[in-house]
């Protein structure tokens, strides 16, 4: 049964299962609540080394227990939710997007980052963008909100902001470490492999068409946790 389930169903199951576990440790002071909640993270965990690993190195679950129990915190700063990163779907004056090919899994993809404290998502988009191509980019608007895990671009739960921006300086200069190589495309020239572009090609040309529409976001799945078909 396993074998024929998607492994990012598996996976959103078990960072579900594990949220659900670390917000009641973060909250409880039952002794009784806490050995179950722990529990469920034991059984979460074994999901998670199924989906990534197989069922053969599920003994090795419990260093994603130790991990998520270093996460829990006290109250409210203890409550879990997605991380948040920033996307930048950045157009030149030739109507062509910019992909870069990260380093870490070789895929391409638009620039992306995580939110950084004390900046505002778009201030984050700026930043990353000089950072990670050299181009200097100008936000024009937010055009999607991305579930990470769904887009097949992440193992952990995390919300990307895509803003389309503009082009206004720099010039292609790759981090050392990030980005192994980058360019800009053309919407019927995407290179392979580029992650998701199923979900987020579509509404970002049509931003680089000049079409404005309402912020796009991932469907809702029926029932939620069926997962996807």
């Amino acid at each position: 049964m396993i074998e024929s389930l998607p492994e990012k169903t598996l996976r959103r199951w078990a960072e579900s299962l594990a949220g659900v576990a670390k917000t009641g440790l973060g909250f409880t002071d039952s002794q009784y609540e806490r050995e179950r909640f722990e529990e469920v993270l034991k059984i979460a965990a074994d999901m998670k080394v199924a989906a990534d690993e197989g069922l053969d190195d599920v003994a090795d679950a419990d260093g994603y227990v130790t991990q998520w129990m270093s996460e829990v915190g006290r109250g409210v700063p203890g409550y879990q939710t997605p991380k948040v990163a920033v996307g930048a779907a950045v157009t030149n004056d030739r109507g062509q997007l910019l992909l870069i090919r990260r380093a870490d899994s070789g895929v391409w993809l638009y620039p992306t980052g995580w939110c950084d404290v004390g900046y505002s998502a778009p201030e984050v988009v700026v930043k990353e963008v000089l950072e990670e191509t050299g181009i200097e980019a100008e936000p024009v608007r937010l055009i999607g909100v991305l579930d990470g895990m769904r887009l097949g671009e992440s193992r952990i739960p995390l919300y990307s902001l895509l803003f389309f921006c503009r082009a206004v300086g720099g010039a292609l200069k790759l981090h050392p470490l990030e980005v192994t190589d980058a360019g800009w495309f053309d919407r019927d020239a995407l290179p392979s492999p580029t992650i998701g572009a199923d979900r987020w090609a579509e509404p970002v040309f049509a931003a680089i068409d000049g079409e404005r529409r309402d912020v796009y976001y991932d469907d809702l799945r029926r029932p939620v946790w069926r997962g996807d078909q």
